[in-house]
């Protein structure tokens, strides 16, 4: 199989959180949140929050709560918790990512930003960082038929709601965890980039199959060109 230029990079698929936005210890703070709200030591499950950063949320709440219904219920004391953080002010864009878009848009490449939290959560982040319009598609787990990172669903998802790119390998995908390094390399993505801006460090990234890691998104166009 004859390899693509990155040059020749048309659809970039942009992990959230950790990425291209601050996370703080944020999400952590609303896992803790949505445990003790089930009745739960928040410590005890702090291990495998941090190790499953950047899977769909609600996967997470499935294998740590078994039953459906209070994972459900989880999830939801998930995401209130975090909308209210991002409601306090607590959310912020990483320095130079919104410039980095802008950058690669001027390109003329097609950036998407995908999600593993819930539609009105993502949409509340966007609202608070007044990216509304800064991208022309957002994607969560849902947007892309549930299933979230590991999964390569919603970087596929990207490549056929925009038709930006011709091949797979015209795609890059970036994030700052194990799981969105899994999911380009399983749709594909002729580059997989990790930034260590996040939740992971450059040997598990490395490991879960990125070609580059960066210091920060911003080194995303020169890796590009």
């Amino acid at each position: 199989m004859q390899n693509t230029d990155n040059n020749d990079i048309r659809l970039v698929v942009l992990d959230m959180a950790g990425t291209t936005v601050a996370d703080d210890g944020l999400v952590e703070e609303a896992f803790a949140a949505a445990a003790r709200h089930l009745g739960a030591d928040p410590d005890s499950m702090v291990d495998y929050v941090r190790a499953t950063m950047g899977e769909s949320k609600i996967s997470v709440f499935r294998h740590l709560f078994g039953q459906e219904t209070r994972a459900q219920e989880a999830n939801k004391a998930f995401e209130a918790a975090y909308a209210a953080l991002v409601d306090a002010g607590r959310v912020a864009a990483l320095p130079g990512a919104r410039e980095t878009i802008e950058e690669l848009r001027s390109q003329g490449r097609t950036v998407v930003l995908t999600t593993g939290f819930a539609r009105t959560t993502q949409d509340a982040i966007l609202a608070a960082l007044g990216w509304q319009d800064l991208v022309p598609l957002t994607l969560c787990p849902a947007d892309a038929g549930s299933r979230g990172r590991p999964y390569p669903d919603m970087v596929l998802t990207a490549f056929l709601r925009t038709a930006a790119a011709d091949d797979v390998r015209q795609i890059a995908v970036v994030g700052d965890t194990s799981y969105d390094m899994l999911s380009g390399v399983r749709a594909g993505a002729g580059v997989v980039a990790g930034v260590l801006t996040g939740a992971h460090d450059a040997d598990a990234l490395r490991t879960a199959g990125a070609t580059h890691v960066l210091d920060s998104v911003g080194g995303l166009p020169g890796v590009l060109t």
